[in-house]
């Protein structure tokens, strides 16, 4: 049973055609990138709902609510992003959750939609030991992110170069500095570009996500059988391959 005590935060942008996951749109149709987006999102509240997590969907813009509520239903709890940049939104966000009495806070983005509740449970765990918990990306940045509530570390959140390569090695500098114990999980790799979604696509053919939105509409989407290493992107007519 999770413990009322913990709680995970998730960041969701409202979808519009043309304003989430523009680099994925380089390669994709606008209207296809939205319907992926979505897919993403609704496969995480589904994880969340299916393991009984407590969760915020912390929705930008703020001004977004009603949108969200006709999108995702009224039964979430909803926390609208607030700051100038994605490091105090997710500062406001935790101060905001620990206010409720919340003792362990996680943040998750959402392109990471096949992430497992082994995660969140392990992440969750190890803050009964650490300080704080994060989760690298391949990108050198981080899906998730993590305290316990009398250990909160605004600063985290200062000085970073938000979607660089840089994060993860910054944030990790800054715990250094102020001789954080932090649980690393296992890296992940999100999904911003279309090499991106080919490797999340083939890394689920044999797992539980499998089963997801996510995954039915990419096998539709790939026409279920990708011929070799290379993947068509629908509709912009551009061939990409993997060259490792």
């Amino acid at each position: 049973m999770n413990n009322k005590k913990n709680c995970i935060i998730i960041f969701v942008k409202y979808p519009e055609l043309g304003k989430v996951k523009s680099r994925l749109a380089s390669d994709l149709d606008e209207k296809i990138v939205l319907d992926i987006y979505k897919n993403f999102v609704i496969d995480l509240l589904e994880l969340m709902n299916k393991e009984s997590f407590i969760f915020k969907i912390s929705f930008y813009p703020p001004e977004t609510k009603s949108k969200f509520q006709s999108w995702l239903g009224n039964g979430f709890s909803y926390l609208p992003q607030q700051g100038n940049d994605l490091g105090e939104k997710m500062k406001n966000a935790f101060l905001a959750t620990f206010t409720e009495g919340f003792e362990k806070v996680l943040i998750i983005g959402s392109d990471s939609p096949d992430l497992k509740d082994e995660i969140f449970s392990s992440a969750f765990q190890s803050l009964d030991e650490k300080d704080a918990v994060i989760g690298p990306t391949f990108d050198g940045g981080y899906y998730l992110i993590g305290f316990k509530k009398e250990k909160f570390l605004a600063d985290i959140f200062t000085g970073i170069e938000w979607s660089t390569e840089t994060v993860f090695q910054k944030t990790k500098a800054i715990f250094n500095r102020y001789n954080y114990h932090v649980n690393l999980l296992q890296k992940w790799q999100d999904v911003d570009t279309y090499t991106d979604l080919k490797a999340l696509y083939e890394r689920n053919k044999n797992t539980d996500f499998n089963c997801s939105k996510t995954m039915d509409y990419l096998k539709n989407l790939f026409n279920n059988s990708p011929q070799g290493d290379s993947f068509q992107s629908p509709l912009r007519g551009i061939i990409i391959t993997d060259k490792t």
